[in-house]
């Protein structure tokens, strides 16, 4: 099958790893995959997938969303009939070309699908105010003229049809991880940071992802000594929080890390992993995190804990995040036995449900049934 996927891979954020992940699959599989995405022209390829790359041009673009030049419209229709895919996969990067796609698709006949990441609260709660709210409220009008909108989640499937997107265009397909290459093994990160029991946080030092939350109960948890905490990521909050919570409280500040065999490495070492976040799609590196066998506390956001459900981690409240790790944190910490527990449940759930395998395959069967079904008829009053 030739697929032409619209994507991101600068700069790093969940996107740009599903991306990757998905198209390298795909090839793996057999299928041509053409990745457009936005870039300079005269930026030189990297260590992507082995496909056609086609740059498309921006003005300004961030881990949230990206701003195109008028000319990447053109850009992206002469591509697409040069390439002539059998479907085109949009992994939405929240970009005004999101909303033309479905347009341009419609003039060339060709099958359109998208991935829609944005993060959401959770169960029964209220979207905080700001991007994500904003986000959904664009984008729902929109999603129905899309062949298939892929989201993470039973509860973001109900979400977008509550919003008005018809549900028979709507499919589950959470993410998925190489379970071969995210798996338990030995780490040296404990030797390197001199601790007996490693904490981890990944992601974006962002707001929304309650960092400092985590901060402050490590903090008033008085840890022992030689039980570390490490920060991985990079974002608009590091500078600041960093200054306030150091080396003093047993605390590294690692930035992004790029390289993925020292991600894991990581990973592996870690006791428990962490993730306070306000609102989240579904975490690749939660899940990356169950899969080395660490144990996980997350936050009942997003799809996050319906992934630790029924004993596979910990599910924190977003209402009381800093109260409850003030308490978990020295559990944690003083019961090796629980964390080993709880990191192979986690494990074992991974492989039950969340493979990369079996995502592509889900994936796989979207694109046949797509392909055979009758086109979507483009909404003008959208």
């Amino acid at each position: 099958m030739r697929i032409a996927w619209i994507g991101k891979k600068s700069p790093f954020c969940g996107n740009v790893t599903y991306s990757r992940e998905i198209t390298n699959a795909l090839l793996d599989r057999g299928h041509q995959v053409s990745f457009l995405h936005f870039a300079q022209e005269e930026s030189q390829p990297d260590s992507w997938p082995n496909c056609p790359e086609v740059p498309l041009p921006f003005i300004y673009k961030s881990q949230v969303y990206t701003i195109p030049t008028f000319k990447a419209t053109k850009v992206l229709t002469q591509s697409l009939k040069r390439i002539k895919p059998d479907i085109v996969h949009a992994s939405l990067t929240l970009s005004p070309l999101d909303f033309v796609l479905p347009e341009i698709c419609e003039e060339l006949n060709l099958p359109l699908v998208a991935t829609f990441h944005t993060p959401f609260a959770g169960k029964g709660a209220k979207l905080i105010s700001g991007t994500q709210l904003l986000a959904y409220q664009l984008y729902a009008p929109f999603l129905g003229n899309y062949d298939r909108v892929i989201v993470f989640s039973q509860i973001q499937r109900e979400l977008l049809a509550r919003m008005g997107v018809p549900e028979e265009n709507i499919a589950v397909i959470p993410n998925g991880v190489d379970t071969a290459r995210y798996s338990p093994g030995t780490s040296k990160i404990k030797a390197e940071f001199q601790a007996e029991r490693l904490f981890v946080y990944q992601g974006r030092i962002a707001p929304e992802k309650n960092v400092e939350a985590l901060l402050r109960a490590w903090k008033q948890a008085q840890m022992r000594f030689d039980s570390k905490l490490l920060i991985v990521g990079d974002g608009p909050l590091k500078s600041s929080l960093e200054t306030f919570y150091g080396s003093e409280y047993g605390i590294s500040w690692l930035g992004f890390i790029a390289n993925e065999n020292r991600r894991i490495e990581i990973l592996r070492g870690a006791d428990v992993f962490i993730l306070p976040s306000l609102v989240e799609g579904l975490s690749l590196s939660l899940l990356e995190a169950m899969a080395v066998g660490s144990a996980c506390l997350a936050t009942d956001v997003g799809a996050d804990g319906e992934v630790l459900s029924k004993g596979a981690g910990v599910i924190l409240s977003t209402k009381t995040v800093r109260s409850q790790l003030k308490t978990f944190l020295p559990l944690f910490q003083d019961h090796p036995e629980l964390t080993t527990l709880l990191g192979q449940k986690a494990r074992k759930r991974v492989l039950e449900r969340y493979t990369l395998s079996n995502n592509i395959t889900q994936l796989e069967e979207l694109y046949s049934n797509v392909l055979i079904q009758p086109r979507v008829q483009l909404s003008r009053g959208a």
